[in-house]
């Protein structure tokens, strides 16, 4: 592990050499990509330093301990000092063991997230349009930006689906684990008897795919255009502005209606057919390995039911870890780190437990 990080720091010091080289600070694409690594190796570099100071505290405190002309009080400072360094070398080196545990490449993307009605018919609609406002919400506390993309509406204010880009360094990291099946239980303003009502909503987290990662040739590509609508008049336009992709070699199928420019909307369509393409082809890829994994965090798949949101009982319950919070109105309010942080807690301590094992 040590030698590991050893290499780490010797990168990290490279790095910041090459910061000062004029051939690199006149180049903007260069000096992006060294900032990203400096920015990756960082947390390892510093742990690493503060492990290798807290070993030299546990040797010099010895040194004065073994030292029988030292006056009392001397020795007293040592042994607190001994007690103190040695503690924090056994929690830097968990730490530092979490740090070097191979990282999901698609952790520092952006997201494109689907959101779709499933059972419960126009309930299930209505809380399409919750978890939105909710995922919204959230990337604007966490600092990240939130675009539409697509949206279909109903008459009452649900949607049957909604997708939109949320952009931001680590975004993926942190929202990969909402993808799967989002169960609410509440009674609808529409039930006059007060019964409890269960629908469900899918949600698909899709990394932003680079057009090195995916490519598409122009000839498997069907484009229409047509014209925006929605209810209420809300994003109809008088032009077919509108674009629908359909892949042939797949059937997969991208509409984009929300900009007023017929090129805004290809665009944007296009990079949602190379996330979902990019999706599928990992999906392939980690199969075998993921029928193996016996921690459900973060599997992302779809046929699962990750969450139940309880109106009546403010309660949220996550199923893969676990864990019921009774602040269900502070977690639809944008406060979803309570949940997402303790995902990962999971997500990591069963990856160290595997990597312990292997």
């Amino acid at each position: 592990m040590l030698e590991k990080t050893e290499v780490f720091e010797k990168r990290y010091n490279e790095l910041n050499t090459m910061l000062y080289d004029p051939s690199v600070a006149s180049d903007n694409d260069r000096y992006r990509q060294i900032m990203k690594e400096l920015h990756s190796i960082e947390p390892i570099v510093n742990a690493y330093r503060d492990y290798k100071s807290a070993k030299e505290t546990v040797a010099d405190s010895l040194s004065i301990l073994s030292d029988s002309s030292c006056d009392g009080e001397l020795r007293a400072m040592a042994q607190e000092e001994l007690q103190s360094a040695k503690a924090d070398i056994a929690r830097l080196e968990g730490e530092i063991r979490l740090l070097l545990l191979p990282k999901d490449k698609n952790d520092d993307k952006n997201v494109i997230v689907e959101i779709r009605a499933g059972a419960g018919g126009e309930e299930a609609a209505l809380f399409c349009a919750v978890l939105y406002r909710m995922y919204t919400m959230y990337a604007e506390s966490a600092g990240y930006s939130a675009e539409l993309l697509s949206i279909s509406e109903t008459g009452l204010g649900g949607f049957k689906e909604v997708s939109f880009m949320i952009e931001g360094m680590g975004a993926y990291s942190k929202l990969k684990y909402e993808s799967g099946v989002h169960r609410v239980q509440r009674v609808p303003e529409t039930e006059s008897g007060g019964r409890i009502h269960t629908s469900t909503v899918t949600v698909a987290v899709l990394p932003e795919a680079e057009e090195v990662e995916i490519d598409i040739n122009p000839a498997d590509l069907k484009i229409d255009t047509f014209r925006a609508s929605g209810a209420g008049g809300q994003h109809i336009n008088k032009t077919s502005s509108a674009i629908r992709i359909t892949h042939l070699p797949t059937g997969m199928v991208v509409e984009c209606q929300d900009e007023r420019s017929q090129y805004k909307n290809k665009d944007k369509a296009m990079k949602v057919l190379r996330s979902r393409l990019l999706s599928e082809k990992q999906q392939e890829q980690s199969g075998a390995i993921a029928a193996e994994r016996k921690s459900q965090v973060g599997s992302g798949d779809r046929s699962e039911r990750i969450r139940t949101y309880n109106y009546r009982e403010n309660r949220i319950t996550d199923h893969r870890i676990g864990l019921t919070l009774y602040r269900l109105d502070s977690i639809l309010e944008g406060a979803l780190e309570e949940l997402i942080d303790p995902l990962i807690a999971a997500d990591r301590a069963e990856k160290l437990k595997e990597s312990m094992e292997n």
